[in-house]
């Protein structure tokens, strides 16, 4: 599975963002996908996850009631809705896949995207 990541962008604090994880090679559908972003000097950390049909996803505290993961298979793209953006959102974002992830565990995806950058200023 290939994995390329866009939508990112320079937003205003209380802005909104929707990134996309556009998938090819090999069919979307069984995987589990995950967003992951890694701020300057910091670790990447879990932000948000879909199972593979969409039908249960999980998001980090920092982001839960902003952030929205959704996914449509037909177009193989999972999609990350980032509304009320607050700059310690800023960071680069990562989509990945995997059979089957510990949902929080970047080491346990087996396939990433390259990263979009986010900035968010205040």
């Amino acid at each position: 599975v290939q994995l390329q990541a866009s939508g990112g962008g320079l937003v205003q604090a209380g802005g909104s963002l929707r990134l996309s994880c556009a998938a090819s090679g090999r069919t979307l559908s069984r995987y589990v996908v995950g967003w992951f972003r890694q701020a300057p000097g910091k670790e990447r950390e879990f932000v948000a996850v879909s199972s593979w049909t969409g039908g249960s996803t999980y998001y980090a505290d920092s982001v839960k009631g902003r952030f929205t993961i959704s996914r449509d298979n037909a177009k193989l793209t999972v999609y990350l809705q980032m509304n009320s953006l607050k700059p310690e959102d800023t960071g680069v974002y990562y989509c990945a896949a995997g059979r089957s992830p510990y949902y929080s565990d970047y080491s346990s995806y087996n396939y990433w995207g390259q990263g979009t950058l986010v900035t968010v200023s205040s």
